[in-house]
């Protein structure tokens, strides 16, 4: 039904999804075959592969230049975070209308993305207990990833944690480093969603601004069950003695002694000791 409303007004070639890094194939096959525009119906992991695919290799803080497909996105996951930041509703079919309504206006965007060493990321990623949360529900896929699942996961990897949770030393731009016990990093504002409520990790963030740093130097309870009430809030949270919090950096260097999760976008990368964020700024046109 999407298909066709969608082929009523653009010429329109399907292609499905058959196994995991296979969206990253057809966004890097879009590229030299000049097609105008990509649109992904999936989850937040599904336009992550796309974007990776569709541009070049990660490098530095350049952007990948104009020739670049343009994206659009028809929400078909549990979260779709990077959608609903975009303004898409969270039901396909209503994204649809509102697809068919900017194609057909004109509109468009452009917007900055985040990378994570040689891995471009839309909305987030994070090192430490918001990967760990990403790495235990990947692997008990066979239910549906909804909030009480991710819930769930949280409070296991809370209580333990995959990797005892070790320090990390984060530095951001050419600040001295400092200490902390997690780094959750976005390009966006919310953070994420908890089924329809925003989470506002870091409020100032935006797409058309650099990224944003959310790291906590304590992860004990009184400290975590206040960051989740203040991100949870219209306002969303705010800096604090046992927070670092900035938005609009352009580079964020993250270290650990020990092997520490990575995640980009919701998708597990894998184990690291060290990641270089970087912002980079008109990076990718998305239509809405």
């Amino acid at each position: 039904m999407l298909a066709h409303a969608l082929a009523s007004e653009v010429k329109l070639d399907v292609v499905e999804t058959t196994h995991r890094g296979h969206a990253a194939e057809i966004g890097a096959a879009a590229r030299p075959e000049g097609i105008d525009l990509v649109v992904a119906h999936g989850g937040d992991g599904t336009v992550n592969e796309v974007v990776n695919g569709m541009l070049p290799a990660a490098d530095g803080d350049h952007a990948p230049g104009d020739n670049v497909p343009m994206l659009a996105v028809v929400p078909g996951g549990s979260a779709n975070v990077f959608a609903r930041a975009l303004g898409y509703p969270p039901d396909p079919v209503e994204a649809t209308h509102v697809l068919l309504e900017a194609l057909a206006l004109g509109r468009r965007r452009r917007i900055g993305l985040g990378t994570a060493d040689a891995r471009w990321f839309t909305f987030s990623a994070g090192m430490g207990w918001d990967a760990d949360v990403v790495s235990g529900v990947d692997r008990i896929r066979g239910k549906e990833a909804g909030p009480g699942l991710y819930t769930r996961v949280a409070v296991r990897s809370y209580f333990w944690p995959a990797h005892s949770r070790p320090e990390l030393t984060l530095t951001i731009d050419d600040e001295e480093p400092v200490v902390v016990r997690s780094a959750f990093i976005s390009n966006a504002d919310p953070w994420s969603y908890f089924g329809p409520r925003p989470i506002r990790l870091i409020p100032g963030c935006s797409f058309e601004r650099g990224i944003g740093v959310f790291a906590p130097r304590s992860l004990d309870v009184i400290s975590v069950l206040g960051y989740l009430r203040r991100a949870l809030s219209a306002s969303g949270c705010k800096p604090g003695r046992r927070l670092v919090q900035r938005d609009d950096v352009l580079s964020v260097s993250v270290t650990s002694e020990k092997p520490v999760n990575l995640q980009v976008d919701g998708d597990l990368v894998g184990e690291k000791t060290s990641v270089e964020f970087r912002s980079v700024t008109d990076a990718l046109t998305v239509v809405v």
